[in-house]
């Protein structure tokens, strides 16, 4: 039996992040962030303020990025002056991180700005809690996938 589009949670949820996508790529603009930027360094700001030192491959798994292109973006984001990349001692094939005061501040501004474009774009859903409800175990079943 074949759906129409309006019958199909897939096609929605695709349509619905594209729109998503877009309005979060707008509201990082200003902050010359990308929204894969935003997500890594809002990620090492997260670990960090807990005391972590990630290396790559850890942010990588935390934030649900590919490590490969995690690495790109991080090294995008270290040209910035927002983190710093370390040989870690005890693994040379490892890069530790650190978020920079400017990292921190730009973080900060970042979650701020994302979290306004959230409540704008989710404002439309009528149930909220609904919504989070569906969306936290699929992000679980995601997150538990390999990279």
């Amino acid at each position: 039996m074949a759906l129409e589009p309006d019958d199909s949670p897939g096609f929605l949820l695709w349509h619905a992040t594209l729109r998503w996508q877009r309005g979060i790529a707008a509201a990082l603009a200003p902050l010359d962030l990308t929204h894969p930027q935003f997500v890594l360094l809002a990620g090492l700001w997260w670990l960090g303020r807990e005391g972590g030192r990630p290396n790559q491959l850890e942010l990588a798994q935390y934030t649900g990025t590919d490590v490969k292109t995690a690495s790109q973006v991080l090294r995008r984001l270290e040209a910035k002056e927002f983190l710093t990349r370390q040989v870690d001692e005890a693994d040379t094939r490892m890069k530790r991180l650190a978020i920079t005061e400017r990292g921190v501040e730009v973080a900060v501004r970042a979650v701020e700005v994302v979290e306004r474009a959230d409540a704008e774009f989710f404002a439309a859903a009528p149930d909220l809690a609904a919504v989070l409800a569906v969306l936290r175990p699929l992000a679980k079943r995601y997150s538990a996938q390999p990279n």
